[in-house]
Formats: structure tokens, C-alpha cells, sequence
């Protein structure tokens, strides 16, 4: 496994890290999940990243951590650097979202109960709230790592102007953004041009999720939606709609590119997200044990030439293709 450093921390992180938005809840296959967290374990993936709302049903894929961690891992606490968020729907009542400080600490206690850590290693505000303030949300935060909640601080998904807003408040309360998370791949663009040179200008580190576009940038879909697809799942994600004709035969023509490197076209789409040096790491999601190998293979070839990074931009600059 390969490391980067947090920003200007001292923290490093593994260049993939293992997410736990899909294929960890309650819904699917516990063994699986368990496998999976070891697996990534064993092969240097000592980053885990987990959200309140992550299921589904919602929380439970912080109480299947908390299991894998109490049946094998809780000796190796130390060695791991474990997240979580909050902010996104959780509970019924006006308390249960957002990003206010009711609901950021509650739901901390919240997740810290179902993994049973006595701490994460970073606690997000998982969204920017437009009817919270920022100072609140953010002094929230601070407050959680002053009680010893959380060691580190972090924002995800912040539009800019409040990103700069969040690291100011932050940063006069010495409690500094160690982590920001945006979606990234080639089919999502506009974190690249608007968030990451604000979080380096501020020494915060990068951690890019959704690098695959769901599902897009694997060829999954080049014959249509399979059955076991995320796209096909009531709680998926990604929508039948998204799934257009012009995405598919984008995915064709960079999966040429791929083949000429000797990888998988979802390899080729990690190893672009991290071609770009300012990413501290990559989130993958996986459904088994092999796409996760397959997944780490991806750092066997991280190098790209000029000309092959010139053809992929080429081949992804239309406007038509961004999520955003």
C-alpha cells in the first residue's frame, strides 16, 4: 500500500481507503462485510470511512463495523483511522438533519454507541446546511474533538465559498480542517476546479469518493442494467436515468485506454483520481472480496503519459457527462 500525507498534518493515509456507504448495512451479507474490512486490513487499508445514515436501514453499517471490530480487530484500534459523519436524514422530527450543533453532536454520541469506539479519528459535517450557520456547525465540531469524540475535524461536500468559511472558523478555534471530501471521477469534474485548490491553499487533505461514478466507470453497464447493479437496487444510489447513452459509450472509448495499460477500466479510473497529486486518498466501495483485489491491483500502474492523460480529457470534456 501506498501513503499520503493529510494536507499539512502529520496523518498519513493509505491511497485507497474502504467505504462503507453501500454493502455494509443491514440489508446484505454480513460474512461478506466482515471479509471485506479484514481483506483491506491485511492488504495496508487502515482508513475506514463510515456516515450515521449509512445502511440501509440507516446506522447500520456503523453497528456491522462495530461487530467486525469487537469479533477481530479491537487489538488493532491503534493501527486503524476510523471516520464518521453526520448531517444527512437520520431520524423522524426536525432534530434528525442538518447540520446544527443538536444534531452533529447527537449523532456522534449516536455513532460512537453503535460502533462502540471511544473515539473516531475524524468526525465530518457531512454536508453544508444552508439554515445552519457555519460558525455553529463548525464550532460543533470543535467542541466534539475538545471532548475527546473525535481527534480530528473535517467537512465534506462544502460549496467554495463556505469550504474557505468552515476552515477560518476552524482554524481560529485551533482546531484545523484536517480532511475535506468531495466526489470525484472523470465523469465529476467540478470538485477539481472549485474545492481542491482551497483545501491545499489551506492545508487541508483531500479524500475523493465516488470515483467510479457509481458503477459507470467500471463497463457494468455496457449492455444494459444488470440485476445485481447499483442502479437496479430500490436504495441505489444511482438512478436508472443516470445511466445514459452517452455515458456507456464514453466508458467504451476510456476502457480502450485501459486495455492499452493493462488494467481494468474502474483500475484506470482510481489511478486517475490519484494521478492528481493534491488527492490524499481514494474511497473505494465494494461488494466482495475480489472486486476489492481487483480494486488494490490499481496501484500496480498509477503513472499516466501526457498523451494518455491529453486523450482521456478529450474523451470526458463534455459538459453532458458531469453529475454536477
Amino acid at each position: 500500500m501506498q501513503y499520503r500525507h493529510s494536507g499539512n498534518s502529520g496523518v498519513q493515509l493509505p491511497v485507497l481507503s474502504l467505504g462503507l456507504w453501500h454493502n455494509f448495512g443491514g440489508i446484505d451479507s454480513y460474512d461478506v462485510a466482515r471479509d471485506m474490512v479484514h481483506t483491506a486490513f491485511d492488504r495496508g487499508i487502515c482508513h475506514f470511512d463510515l456516515a450515521n445514515n449509512y445502511g440501509p436501514p440507516p446506522g447500520s453499517a456503523e453497528t456491522n463495523f462495530g461487530r467486525i471490530m469487537r469479533e477481530g480487530l479491537c487489538s488493532h484500534r491503534d493501527e486503524m483511522f476510523i471516520a464518521s459523519k453526520a448531517g444527512h436524514d437520520m431520524w423522524p422530527g426536525v432534530y434528525g438533519t442538518g447540520s446544527s450543533r443538536k444534531n452533529l453532536i447527537a449523532s456522534c454520541d449516536q455513532s460512537l454507541r453503535r460502533t462502540g469506539l471511544d473515539y473516531f479519528d475524524v468526525f465530518y459535517s457531512h454536508r453544508y446546511d444552508p439554515s445552519t450557520p457555519v460558525e455553529e456547525t463548525m464550532q460543533a465540531l470543535a467542541d466534539i474533538v475538545r471532548q475527546g469524540k473525535a481527534l480530528y475535524a473535517g467537512i465534506s461536500k462544502y460549496p467554495a465559498d463556505k469550504q474557505q468559511e468552515a476552515y477560518d472558523i476552524l482554524r481560529e478555534a485551533h482546531v484545523p480542517c484536517l480532511l475535506s471530501q468531495y466526489r470525484c471521477s472523470m465523469f465529476d469534474l467540478k470538485a477539481r476546479r472549485e474545492n481542491f485548490d482551497v483545501a491545499v491553499a489551506e492545508g487541508s487533505g483531500i479524500v475523493c469518493f465516488s470515483p467510479l461514478a457509481q458503477g459507470l466507470l467500471t463497463g457494468k453497464y455496457s449492455d444494459g442494467i444488470p440485476a445485481d447493479s447499483r442502479a437496479a437496487r430500490e436504495s441505489g444510489f444511482l438512478k436508472v436515468s443516470q445511466v445514459t447513452a452517452e455515458r456507456i459509450e464514453t466508458a467504451k472509448k476510456l476502457d480502450e485506454i485501459a486495455k492499452n495499460r493493462h488494467q481494468t477500466l474502474a483500475q484506470m479510473a482510481l489511478a486517475w483520481v490519484l494521478a492528481d497529486r493534491r488527492v490524499t486518498s481514494v474511497i473505494i466501495g465494494t461488494s466482495s472480496v475480489a472486486q476489492l483485489l481487483s480494486n488494490i491491483d490499481t496501484l500496480q500502474n498509477l503513472d499516466f503519459s501526457d498523451d494518455e492523460l491529453a486523450l482521456i480529457d478529450d474523451i470526458i470534456k463534455s459538459p453532458t457527462l458531469s453529475f454536477s
